[in-house]
């Protein structure tokens, strides 16, 4: 719970505002830390029972499944830019906003924060001195909280921590409000830092994970994925157990007293301590009806059923994650599995992932508007941009091999494409490579406007023009005579007059019976 302050400098709606987001900011502190230790796989399993020797709770077992979850998703959702088919993006400065806020980068950890807590933040603001002239910030629920418009479907405000001091408490945060922003800092007492006024409104997105019934998202790391994480590291923690104690043969001693199970003390031995002993005395007792006691051996016990349990744990982490049993459960694969069955394996990942671009494409979208609407001091910008969407690469991971196939029977569909960058895209190539590609192509109109208006002509390109001249020629001249028409005057129409014929006439064609009797004494 974080303690109510008062800021000197802010009205007290303001003052009010200020303690219901830090209230309310602290009351999901301990899920969201919650999540995050699942996350890094800092979750500790509780003991599990007595006959497992404590040190083994002190192993520092870890398991991460937890992660994969969240990372088996984020890592479908890649951005690969931005797309306005009003116009060319380069000329508002698109390149300069996404390079100097690294923003394809960020963008990764703020789906991957936002998958994890259920929110992140996108924000933007003007920059200051030796800053770029407009900043993108991702902030995650851990450090920031706002009031969502049902009506609006925006944010009202939102409050973001921006510094902390040793013990971890609050020293500075800023306010974003309609048209304000308003740093606070702690010195002694709150008091207001900064206090700027802008024409961008709350220049704050929600990127959300899975909106439908929480406008704040849910988290990937849902009770039950929990549940199926803390039960595999116990399951882990019985079979280290096993190997070492239960995986030695069972003794059974008739006819002995329980003085070999007590400490010299007379207190009784732990559980763990009678199964690990190696080696156990049992005295005669000469006034027994059996003086000596009979051991008897059992075989150890077989360790499979850890393992059987751990991948039922792998099966129902899989199903609740829609991601392939393979990517948890002890699975071996005798035969290789065909690209087929691994994309429909994949069917209820890949739809998350589509939902999930959908969602956060808006957020995006928007923050990006908005930052070039700042960079370029244009809040008409921000309206000007409508068409701007997010491009984002395929979820489907299919090889070069079946892009390239699928693409090319799509641009042979519309040859057209093949003039376009979409084209070269549905062909597979990377954004790297559409951009070499025309680089190249211009350099190469480039010369040979220049040839043409010089007058020189490259001696390479001007023989392999002469080539392909005569590659067409030589196709026009089989269709003629292939048609029926006279060889010579074939020749003479396709330009190769002059040529000597070998008699031969192509199969399609039937000769006159006096002309094929000539022709084969030939």
């Amino acid at each position: 719970m974080i303690d109510p302050i008062r800021v000197s400098g802010l009205s007290d709606d303001d003052n009010r505002l200020v303690n219901a987001l830090l209230r309310q900011l602290g009351e999901k502190m301990p899920r969201n830390l919650l999540r995050e230790t699942y996350y890094n796989s800092k979750r500790v399993a509780r003991q599990i029972s007595t006959v497992v020797p404590p040190q083994y709770h002190r192993m520092g077992v870890a398991l991460g499944w937890a992660a994969k979850t969240v990372d088996g998703l984020s890592n479908r959702c890649n951005l690969d830019g931005f797309v306005w088919a009003d116009g060319d993006l380069s000329d508002v400065g698109l390149p300069e906003l996404l390079d100097e806020n690294r923003f394809l980068s960020e963008v990764r950890g703020g789906i991957t924060t936002a998958m994890l807590y259920g929110p992140s933040f996108i924000v933007n603001t003007a920059g200051g001195e030796g800053e770029p002239g407009s900043l993108i910030h991702f902030r995650s629920a851990k450090d920031a909280t706002g009031i969502w418009n049902h009506r609006t479907r925006s944010m009202d405000n939102l409050l973001s921590v921006v510094d902390r001091d040793d013990d971890g408490n609050i020293s500075e945060f800023v306010l974003y409000q309609d048209g304000v922003t308003t740093t606070c800092r702690k010195s002694g007492s709150w008091s207001v830092e900064d206090r700027s006024e802008h024409r961008y409104g709350v220049p704050v997105e929600k990127f959300a994970y899975r909106p439908e019934t929480n406008p704040f998202g849910v988290s990937r790391l849902s009770r039950s994925i929990m549940y199926f994480q803390d039960a595999a590291l116990r399951t882990l923690i019985r079979a280290e157990g096993h190997m070492d104690v239960y995986s030695f043969p069972e003794m059974w001693m008739l006819g002995a007293d329980e003085s070999i199970f007590k400490n010299p003390d007379g207190s009784m031995k732990e559980s763990w301590e009678v199964m690990i002993g190696r080696i156990k005395g049992i005295p005669d007792d000469e006034g027994a009806s059996t003086p000596r006691a009979d051991v008897k051996q059992f075989q150890a016990a077989s360790p499979s059923s850890h393992m059987e349990w751990l991948n039922v744990l792998a099966k129902n982490m899989a199903n609740e994650s829609n991601l392939p049993v393979s990517e948890f459960a002890l699975t071996d694969y005798a035969n290789p599995t065909s690209e087929g069955a691994l994309v429909e394996g994949r069917d209820g990942l890949i739809a998350d992932a589509e939902a999930a671009m959908y969602e956060f494409g808006f957020s995006l979208s928007r923050a990006v508007r908005r930052g070039l609407a700042i960079q370029n001091r244009d809040p008409s910008l921000f309206d000007d941009l409508r068409g701007v969407q997010p491009k984002w690469r395929s979820p489907l991971h299919l090889s070069r091999a079946a892009e390239a196939d699928a693409g090319s029977k799509q641009v042979a569909a519309a040859p057209w494409l093949a003039e376009t960058t979409v084209g070269l895209e549905l062909l597979g190539l990377s954004e790297q490579q559409i951009e070499r590609v025309l680089a190249e192509r211009r350099r190469i109109q480039g010369r040979a406007a220049l040839e043409a208006v010089s007058g020189t002509v490259d001696p390479a390109a001007d023989e392999l023009a002469r080539a392909n001249a005569l590659k067409v020629s030589a196709d026009a001249l089989g269709v003629l005579v292939r048609a029926g028409v006279d060889q010579d005057d074939a020749a003479d129409r396709a330009g190769l007059s002059g040529l000597k014929w070998t008699g031969a006439v192509p199969v399609s064609l039937r000769v006159p019976e006096s002309q094929a009797d000539n022709f084969e004494q030939s």
